[in-house]
């Protein structure tokens, strides 16, 4: 079974790998596949699963709906964190008012088919949403309602989870990888001290870290990693972390010879569960087998310090200068 880690300010244990469901039962860009999602989460469950994040607008809701299905028929108790905000249109910080996130919570609350959300965040909102004081209030009569049993965020940048670890929230999305290394600096042990959870998302920065891809690997032209990797649809450090990708082909190269292996996936979830901040990590999956590959993280040795200072060497000449000061 997955070792287990806990949302410390609502005492909840969860499986410290998750699943990520952005692709539950698709590839980007492809029709969602009931059948194959339900595969995934029977899968995950069968792994020792019990993390499992979503969003309202993944799928077109498609993904909530499944994994409210598969709960009900299995009567599987998985901890479902959610979000929401990112089917506001236009997507400014002027639409997220309390009744939009209340009524984003109802329709999440349908398609879970459950009568309270174990977490909801906000879905990476424009900046200043961090600081409106009547979104986080709404959060809270929400939960003292029961309608959320806890919420937080999920950020594009460090200095927004910092504007927000200043509210009562119980948990923080962000993107944590061998490729992004800030939010060690300052943001994880102040989230650590203030009992806030951490949920390390594109944690193999878009497939990069998985040491699969070359450079004659091809995406679909719905796929993010084809048409935003100058952050032409939406932030850019969505894809591959924001890191180009030729450049980050040559940092892989170097992981892959400093781990001796071409599989570098166990190795960069890994990474991330050495930093004990981290409450859990949601690598994603688009079929079940990625679910077992995943898990195997959890199965090899802690990393050492001569591999940890390894990865950061090759961040500090490869990496960093591109991305560090910019999320």
């Amino acid at each position: 079974m997955l070792n287990k880690r806990t949302f410390d300010k609502i005492d909840a244990p969860v499986s410290e790998i998750g699943l990520g469901t952005w692709q539950l039962g698709t590839k980007w860009g492809e029709p969602f596949n009931g059948a194959e999602a339900e595969k995934i989460l029977q899968t995950a469950y069968e792994s020792g699963i019990t993390m499992i994040d979503t969003a309202d607008i993944y799928n077109d809701g498609e993904s909530e709906k499944a994994i409210g299905k598969f709960m009900k028929q299995t009567n599987t108790d998985f901890f479902v964190s959610t979000k929401c905000g990112r089917g506001l249109d236009p997507h400014t910080a002027e639409m997220y008012t309390p009744e939009a996130i209340e009524s984003f919570a109802d329709a999440s609350l349908k398609r879970l088919q459950t009568e309270r959300l174990d977490m909801l965040l906000l879905h990476c909102p424009p900046s200043s949403v961090y600081q409106k004081d009547a979104i986080f209030t709404k959060l809270d009569k929400m939960q003292q309602a029961g309608k959320l049993r806890s919420y937080g965020v999920s950020v594009e940048k460090v200095s927004e989870a910092l504007t927000a670890a200043e509210y009562p929230i119980s948990a923080v999305e962000i993107i944590f990888n061998m490729f992004r290394l800030k939010p060690a600096e300052e943001l994880l042990p102040k989230l650590q001290a203030k009992k806030i959870g951490v949920i390390a998302r594109v944690p193999l920065a878009s497939g990069l870290l998985t040491g699969k891809y070359t450079k004659q690997t091809t995406f679909g032209k719905d796929d993010h990693r084809s048409y935003n990797r100058n952050g032409e649809a939406f932030d850019k450090g969505e894809t591959f972390s924001g890191v180009d990708y030729d450049l980050g082909l040559q940092a892989v190269a170097e992981l892959k010879a400093l781990f001796q292996t071409d599989n570098l996936i166990p190795y960069a979830l890994k990474w991330i569960l050495m930093h004990d901040a981290i409450t859990t990590v949601i690598p994603g999956a688009s079929k079940s087998q990625q679910v077992v590959s995943n898990v195997t993280a959890a199965a090899i040795p802690d990393l050492t310090p001569a591999q940890m200072a390894g990865v950061q060497k090759i961040y500090d000449q490869y990496i960093r200068a591109q991305v560090h000061q910019n999320w």
